[in-house]
């Protein structure tokens, strides 16, 4: 398919599961043809207004919030501003529209995605989003019946959305996630200060860390590591919890085979040299396992709109393609569960190779050349 220079609307974000994957769409239109324009545009005060141009892009904010879900004064109030705020962002949105002239504008989720996705349509601007989760945000719930195309990740989405406009193109992710070879496993050793002649457990809290996460791997170590003969971990502990890990760490000097760190920079390498992966189960996590085809212990995050991280991680504990224990359990069986599987090779092997066959290469680029088709249209 010829690819011609477009001008591109990308909208959504507030957090990096959303940020990411919009990212990645513009970099492979600009890469199918590196005169296409592209302008996001995010919500005031959330991480794209600093994330996009740091990646080199141009964008444009709107005031709007979304609806808290917890009953308090504060929330109540922020409520009650949320009408007000989306008329305003929606007529803000058509002026933006009016000034761009876009050919498609491509919605990824999140509080901006709707004002800006709704003037689009209205103004019979072609339009598609991409919907990461295994069950479907509010926002792209409700867009889902205006749009032309809508890019999932998971099966059985027609449960949400009109199924004559449903394409399974998987999620972008980063271009560096791809199964590890001997040589990126001993690389990965390395760089971590691992022994090549134990097992590899790396814990990912995200970014800002997991409280969950944390308190397991600190019960784990305060109970005397048990059933952590033979076995190395990889904490990230995150950048919130730092001070108080190494505080913690500093009362346990003996647990010689714990690292932890805030931050870790070469994920693609940790996860290399892992055996296996503990990790909450974002979409973009999700999609990042299958493809580097890791055996993971999931921990859903219980702080998320509609429970969708539950959702992402049941589409694959029912594919034998990852286990799965409870935020409310985990303190007392997740290292447990950790351990028995990395100290079992065949099952590993097993897992391993069920979650391979769950993974969606090339997600952007089938994004993109579905907003190519729909301009066909």
């Amino acid at each position: 398919m010829e690819h011609k220079a477009l001008r591109v609307i990308i909208s959504g974000g507030g957090t990096g599961g959303h940020i990411f994957p919009a990212v990645s769409i513009a970099g492979k239109l600009k890469e199918v043809n590196p005169e296409t324009e592209i302008l996001f545009v995010g919500a005031e005060g959330k991480m794209e207004m600093e994330k996009v141009p740091a990646a080199g892009y141009k964008i444009v904010g709107l005031k709007i919030v979304g609806l808290q879900r917890q009953l308090t004064l504060k929330n109540i109030i922020n409520d009650l501003t949320v009408p007000f705020k989306v008329v305003g962002s929606v007529l803000k949105a058509r002026k933006i529209i009016k000034e761009f002239k876009p050919d498609i504008a491509i919605g990824v989720g999140g509080y901006a995605s709707a004002p800006l996705l709704f003037a689009a349509t209205s103004m019979g601007i072609p339009a598609l989003i991409q919907e990461q989760n295994g069950f479907a945000g509010l926002t792209n719930k409700m867009l889902g019946k205006r749009v032309g195309r809508i890019c999932v990740a998971y099966e059985n989405m027609e449960r949400f959305f009109p199924a004559d406009k449903i394409v399974m193109t998987g999620n972008p992710i980063r271009k560096e996630m791809v199964p590890a070879t001997a040589e990126m496993k001993a690389e990965g050793i390395e760089m971590y200060g691992f022994d090549p002649g134990k097992k590899h457990i790396l814990i990912v809290g995200g970014s800002l860390g997991s409280r969950t996460l944390n308190d397991a791997m600190k019960k784990w170590i305060d109970d005397g590591c048990p059933g952590g003969e033979g076995v190395q971990v990889l904490w990230q502990c995150g950048k919130y919890y730092k001070p108080e890990t190494d505080k913690f760490m500093e009362g346990h000097k003996e647990c010689k085979d714990i690292m932890h760190s805030d931050f870790i920079k070469r994920m693609d390498l940790a996860y290399a040299a892992a055996d296996v992966v503990i990790s909450r189960s974002g979409a973009s996590s999700v999609s990042e396992f299958c493809a580097t085809h890791k055996a993971t212990v999931l921990v859903p995050s219980p702080n998320v709109a509609e429970d969708h991280q539950t959702h992402n991680a049941m589409a694959l504990v029912r594919k034998d393609a990852a286990l799965i224990v409870k935020d409310a359990e985990a303190a007392e069986k997740l290292m447990p569960a950790a351990l028995e599987l990395v100290h079992d090779q065949a099952r590993i092997t097993e897992i391993e190779k069920n979650v391979a066959q769950l993974a969606l290469p090339d997600a952007a680029m089938k994004i993109v050349e579905e907003a190519y088709a729909l301009l066909e249209k």
